[in-house]
């Protein structure tokens, strides 16, 4: 791998070139190879156009949550204190940790059955980094927040990035 900066040869895969110590690890990321890659790479989540959320609170019965999903058709509802997000109550909780106990668990609080602290994006971050921790979280719904107030502004899902493949494929 040639450096850049001065021509001396390295050994493929250095991260600093041996002559004159200049970072080489930006070489050995690959090149997109197709523009909905290079696309995926560079434009911002804010590109998916997040929707606004409807929040519920730590409170709101569980109840009341599910039957607000059912009526608006959400997969998920952020979970805010004051204006600081606390979880995300989504479709997955309501089916593994309530399941078929609703019937008896529907007035206890979103709280017992949310996932606290949810992973959460900026309206900047990339698309491919949103694909990326869903990838490894397992997730279908991400919060973004405001960069500034650290407010919800935002939810995005895997159907508004496959909306956004399918509209620039």
């Amino acid at each position: 791998m040639k450096c850049p900066h001065c021509d001396h040869e390295n050994i493929p895969g250095a991260d600093v070139c041996e002559e004159c110590h200049q970072p080489l690890d930006h070489l050995s990321d690959p090149e997109p190879a197709s523009v909905i890659e290079q696309r995926l790479l560079s434009d911002p989540v804010r590109t998916l156009q997040p929707k606004k959320p409807i929040t519920v609170t730590p409170d709101t019965p569980v109840r009341q949550a599910v039957q607000m999903m059912v009526r608006q058709r959400l997969g998920c509802v952020p979970v805010v204190e004051g204006d600081r997000l606390v979880g995300i109550f989504s479709e997955r909780d309501v089916l593994l940790r309530i399941g078929p106990e609703m019937v008896t668990q529907g007035d206890r609080p979103v709280r017992d059955f949310m996932t606290p602290d949810p992973e959460t994006l900026y309206m900047d971050n990339t698309i491919v980094y949103a694909l990326h921790k869903m990838d490894v979280g397992g997730y279908r719904h991400l919060p973004i927040l405001d960069k500034q107030t650290k407010k919800v502004a935002g939810i995005i899902s895997v159907r508004d990035i496959l909306n956004y493949l399918t509209a620039n494929l």
